[in-house]
């Protein structure tokens, strides 16, 4: 069921891993800082589409069904990534080049905006009574598993191949093997069966309904955003921007830095779903104000730690820590908003919640980190970042009360 998911995870990793190899092919510059900032904008951009995404797609699928809408975003994300893996640097074709890459990170950002809440909802719909905390957290567990494949490959890579060569071409090789896994990810999801909850009712709204039951939900929309600002944010801090911060902030070699990040996404693997099962048992509420709480105190402080002695131990500790933060309030979250969307625009309303956080927090994260170190001069500033998506997390949980969620539940359960 999430095949596509671990594509689309996989491909963002690849990106932010070697962002600043891609910049120097398709945004080449006589300032490195410059022609890294370019490459991450760029990696930012894909997330600009996700919101639109999750509206146009997000309706499709609530419309149209869940199985035809997964189908449909993983084409699109497949098309993305090949475009991307095969374009030809600046120095042969031009402008050309970083044009042809930024419209491949659109297309996968317009596949992306709903390929998340999509499966999270199949992944409700089918899940046993008493544990749809544990079965959604597996939406979140597959991202962690490309975050492994992805980091296993780049330290392969790092080891056969030399630093001159993985500039020039070596970094092209990620795209094209998450290219090799298409069509199997393809059978894959062809043979999964439309959920019986979708079947079962008896009317299923227009797409422009769909769009209707957004507009009139916005707030409920707004504070989904929020919540999923510290998902997004520490997602993508602790594994896209990690061998960028260790390689060019703190000036670990390369594979220090992919071996933290496989520590990392392994960790994620193991805390995201125990969270997920854990949230069945106590409920979501007490691990999202947790994890919030905790990250807000201690992320800027843990950076501070290592930035003023920079070590593999050290960041590996820093990471794991922030992983354990991000597992637990992700293996709550994702069950949680799915649980409070409206029924009829599930998929849309969940997707454009969490494409919001990602648009405008989440995906520009890297650039946010390396923008923030190089005006300030304080390598730990993403932690600053970090707390912020906290206090945000912490704010829409507060303003979500138990009352509001047991009405959304009782919806569903019709």
């Amino acid at each position: 069921m999430a095949a596509g998911n671990f594509l689309e995870a996989y491909d963002f990793q690849i990106f932010g891993y070697y962002a600043a190899a891609i910049g120097l092919t398709f945004f080449p510059s006589t300032d490195p800082y410059a022609s890294l900032l370019a490459s991450l904008a760029a990696f930012g951009a894909g997330f600009l589409m996700r919101p639109l995404g999750a509206i146009i797609l997000g309706a499709y699928v609530d419309h149209r069904g869940r199985r035809a809408g997964l189908l449909l975003t993983l084409g699109l994300m497949a098309i993305g990534t090949l475009s991307i893996a095969c374009t030809p640097g600046y120095a042969r074709i031009g402008l050309l080049a970083p044009l042809l890459v930024l419209l491949g990170r659109l297309l996968q950002g317009l596949s992306a905006g709903v390929e998340l809440g999509g499966v999270s909802v199949y992944l409700l719909e089918i899940a046993p009574d008493g544990r749809r905390g544990f079965f959604v957290s597996w939406q979140s567990a597959t991202q962690q598993l490309a975050v492994v494949f992805a980091a296993l490959l780049g330290l392969v890579l790092t080891a056969t191949i030399s630093p001159a060569s993985m500039t020039r071409w070596g970094w092209r090789i990620p795209l094209l093997t998450g290219c090799l896994m298409i069509p199997f990810l393809l059978r894959l999801r062809r043979s999964l069966d439309e959920t019986e909850a979708f079947r079962s009712r008896k009317h299923h709204p227009s797409m422009s309904g769909v769009v209707r039951i957004l507009a009139m939900e916005w707030r409920l929309v707004l504070l989904g955003m929020m919540l999923a600002t510290m998902v997004t944010v520490s997602f993508y801090m602790i594994t896209a921007y990690t061998p960028t911060f260790g390689s060019a902030v703190l000036h670990l070699t390369g594979t220090a830095s992919l071996a933290v990040t496989l520590c990392v996404g392994l960790s994620n693997f193991i805390w995201v779903p125990l969270a997920g099962a854990l949230s069945d048992r106590i409920g979501r509420r007490p691990l999202l104000f947790g994890c919030t709480i905790l990250t807000l105190l201690t992320a800027y402080p843990a950076l501070s730690w290592l930035v003023s002695a920079p070590s593999f131990s050290r960041l590996l500790i820093v990471e794991l820590w922030l992983s354990l933060m991000f597992g637990g309030y992700s293996g709550a979250l994702v069950v949680f908003m799915t649980e409070m969307m409206p029924v009829a625009a599930r998929t849309a309303a969940f997707s454009l919640a969490f494409t919001l956080a990602t648009a405008i927090f989440g995906g520009f994260t890297p650039a946010a980190c390396t923008f923030l170190i190089h005006a300030t001069g304080n390598r730990a500033m993403p932690g600053a970042w970090l707390s912020l998506a906290a206090a945000c997390g912490l704010f829409a949980t507060i303003r979500l009360s138990p009352a509001r969620l047991a009405v959304r539940e009782a919806a569903a359960a019709v």
